[in-house]
This record gives C-alpha cells, structure tokens and sequence, in this order.
C-alpha cells in the first residue's frame, strides 16, 4: 500500500511494504541491573504451559522490565508521583520523523555525550515533531549490550534545551537513556524535556511527550525525513516495550 502525505507544503509518498524496524527486541540488551528477562511455562499442578511437555497450548509468563530489557518508549510518568500512563498519554502513532546521525564526544572527565553543538550540525533546520538519534559510531553490538555499571553515552544538557526549543514532541535514541546512568536523581535531561520542575510539580506543559531508547538504526539506512509508527502495547505504565516503524519518504 502506497501512502501520500503533505508536510511543510511538500508532497510526499511512502511505501508500506517497506517498514524499517529500529527496535530491539526484548531481553537482547540490559541496563540499570535490571533482572534477567525470563520467558517460562506456566505451571498450576499438573499443568505446565508447553506444548513440548505435553499441553495442548503453549501458556507463557513473562518477568521483563520495560526500562532494563529493550526498546520502549516512556512518558512523563517515569518521573512523576502520579504515574501518567503511556497508555493514556500517547493517543497518535504517526508522526513526520528526521533521522540524524551525530558523533560522540568525549569529555575532560571520560564521560561521552551528545553535545548540542554536534546535534546542531546534525540538524537541517524546521525540524518535525519527531527527531531518531542515531548515534556514531554505530554497530550491532548495540543490540545485545549490558550496559549496566558502564556509564553509557548520554545527552549533554544544552543538547536536549535545544530539542525542546525546536518543539520536538518525540525523542528517539539509541541509548539506554537520556541521562547519566549514575546522576544521583537529578535526571535533569528528562525535567527538561516534560518540563517537570520537580517531583511534586502538577503544571506539565509537554503532557503529550514521549522519549523512546533503545532503537537500534542500521548503517544502511539514511539520515532524512521518514514516517515513524510508533507501536506500543496496552499497558497502564509509565512506560511500555515499543516497536517504532520508519517508512522512507519520497
């Protein structure tokens, strides 16, 4: 099926046979020492839930955490008391998307950021609502990574002041987060982007926001305009596993 869409005045065409998957699928990476991802049988006396031991279904249970595990995508409850659902917050699947490319600095310190001034440069100017950062260098090892206890990359401040001076609604990286692993609770990048002043705080001017990790975008695939589909279960968390689409636009 062929899609025609209008965006800035210009007349696009996509292509949706062609899907680009940028998730990783649950339970291939680890951060924030999360539990093992674990897939089992259930089992109720004699029962067990696996056709190979002799049942008519296969009846699994899952113990995964959406944040630890893979791609998921995350709202402003992840920060608040209240706990805003993503199912609630995220009503539209399908946004006009930019993917870039942008390098990775290091710091005086050994930290690596995404600095404002290499996302700058990274960006073309009137960018849509939806930005997918793709981080260089870039290899599939970032799809079976432990990041835990290894103080992966992170957005420098100024960067992410500058995304929300561009109006970006939905942020997409490839990164376990959007702040440091280890920044004793400020999570300054994530007030920033909902515009939370602090824990308590109920004026939430970026309600309809989401920050997406964890995506992995292969090398093939091009820096430029896309259609991005971002699907998400229905789970009333402040974040749930995702599986953000990309389709070219033409």
């Amino acid at each position: 099926m062929k899609l025609q869409l209008t965006h800035n005045k210009i007349t696009y065409t996509c292509d949706t046979k062609n899907p680009i998957d940028i998730s990783i699928p649950i339970g291939q990476v680890k951060c924030f020492y999360a539990k093992d991802y674990v897939v089992r049988p259930y089992i109720a006396g004699d029962f067990i839930g696996a056709v190979k031991e002799g049942a008519p279904i296969n009846f699994f249970e899952v113990q995964m955490n959406p944040h630890g595990h893979g791609t998921h995508t995350e709202c402003l409850g992840h920060i608040t008391e209240k706990q805003e659902s993503i199912n609630e917050q995220l009503k539209q699947f399908h946004f006009i998307a930019q993917l870039v490319s942008v390098p990775i600095s290091m710091t005086e310190n050994g930290d690596r950021l995404i600095t404002k001034e290499t996302l700058q440069k990274a960006c073309p100017p009137n960018l849509p609502e939806a930005i997918v950062i793709r981080t260089v260098p870039n290899t599939p090892k970032k799809t079976s990574i432990n990041y835990s206890g290894k103080n992966p990359p992170y957005l420098e401040t100024a960067a992410m002041e500058f995304l929300v001076q561009q109006n970006i609604k939905h942020l997409l990286l490839d990164l376990p987060s959007v702040d440091k692993e280890e920044d004793g609770g400020q999570l300054l990048n994530h007030r920033l982007f909902w515009n939370v002043e602090n824990k308590a705080a109920k004026d939430h001017t970026r309600i309809d926001c989401t920050i997406t990790e964890l995506i992995y975008v292969p090398n093939n695939i091009v820096d430029g305009l896309y259609l991005l589909n971002i699907q998400i279960p229905s789970m009333h968390l402040d974040a749930a596993p995702s599986k953000p689409v990309l389709y070219m636009l033409n």
